[in-house]
């Protein structure tokens, strides 16, 4: 595909000091809207390139491979030249790599004044070295104690989702800096991304002492009936969030009574057993392509493999690699997908 203008970002050059998932999600979604996007790797390469040509490619397409060692003086001199020519720098180490490598706005502003620091760790810059990968992040932040059934034992999201909100995160707060037309330091931790996306649950705790709990299938809090039911064959994700659903989607599955929120919600257990006892006569495909054009939030429960089978236009060609494009969709723009580099394409 070819661009149609040029981006939003286009112009923009960001340095990227990133390992594996966080700091190279999110540079990849900034070259994925046109950013200049370079990545600063040593000797033998960003990591990730050891775990496989697919996973490098899925976080690094679109991007300059520079090869340097900062730790040395011709390294750090490269570094300050780059610097020098540079928007921002993107980095996820742990602090005292952090610290030790120079990579912080203190250290670099003699180069650029108007450099933005991006800095992503487990606990903030000023927290400490303690290992912080996305699983042990996802169980101190509480992420997966309301998570599973609640029979079972706590259990985590199929991916990364600490590392990709965190990414998302730090390139917000990124660009919004850049906007700002001052340099300076942006400090991102992923044990506070992923606090903050509990907001409504830390909300209640807070404000009003409710501890939050895990549901079987992956019951809301309040809302009844919202969740996972099985069906006839395969699982049924239903979303009624008002009494307008309830009543289409009750008059689609022959069900009586229980019209207000409130009652649902106080009669949880009796709304779940007929709701459960009405899904069983369909399949999971049958009853979403029944409530889907009537406005009810139902989707039947999909493998990976289906649901990209299901969303062509979501898939992107990157040289010889396909893979999921960028979310984000801007009128009159559309990206160039570029294969990820070979380890110090752009420079030695």
């Amino acid at each position: 595909m070819s661009s149609t203008s040029a981006g939003p970002l286009a112009g923009i050059r960001v340095l990227e000091v990133g390992t594996m998932l966080a700091g190279p999600y999110a540079t990849m979604m900034l070259a994925d809207l046109g950013a200049e996007v370079t990545k600063l790797e040593p000797t033998g390469g960003d990591i990730s390139r050891q775990v496989s040509d697919n996973y490098f490619a899925s976080l690094n397409r679109g991007k300059r491979s520079i090869r340097i060692e900062l730790g040395s003086d011709a390294g750090r001199a490269r570094l300050g030249e780059l610097v020098a020519d540079s928007h921002a720098l993107l980095v996820n180490l742990k602090p005292s790599a952090i610290e030790r490598l120079g990579l912080t706005y203190d250290a670099l502003r003699a180069y650029n004044e108007r450099i933005v620091c991006v800095a992503i760790t487990g606990y903030g810059l000023h927290g400490g070295d303690d290992p912080a990968f996305d699983y042990v992040i996802q169980a101190a932040a509480g992420i997966a104690a309301l998570t599973g059934d609640p029979e079972g034992p706590p259990t985590l999201p199929g991916y990364s989702s600490a590392d990709n909100s965190t990414g998302l995160t730090a390139a917000l707060g990124l660009v919004s800096q850049i906007l700002s037309g001052r340099g300076g330091q942006i400090d991102v931790s992923l044990y506070e991304v992923m606090l903050s996306q509990l907001n409504y649950h830390a909300s209640a705790y807070l404000n009003s002492g409710v501890i939050p709990q895990r549901r079987p299938h992956g019951a809301h809090s309040y809302y009844v009936p919202a969740q996972i039911f099985p069906t006839a064959e395969g699982h049924l994700a239903l979303f009624v969030t008002h009494d307008g659903f309830w009543k289409t989607f009750a008059a689609e599955a022959g069900i009586d009574g229980f019209e207000r929120m409130a009652d649902r919600a106080a009669r949880r257990p009796e709304v779940l057993e007929v709701v459960t006892a009405a899904l069983s006569t369909d399949t999971a495909a049958g009853w979403e392509s029944r409530l889907r054009p009537l406005g009810i939030p139902a989707a039947a429960v999909r493998d990976l493999p289906t649901a990209l089978e299901a969303s062509p236009e979501a898939i992107v060609h990157a040289g010889e690699y396909r893979l999921v494009g960028s979310p984000i969709r801007v009128q009159g723009y559309t990206p160039t997908y570029t294969p990820p580099p070979v380890l110090g394409e752009h420079g030695p």
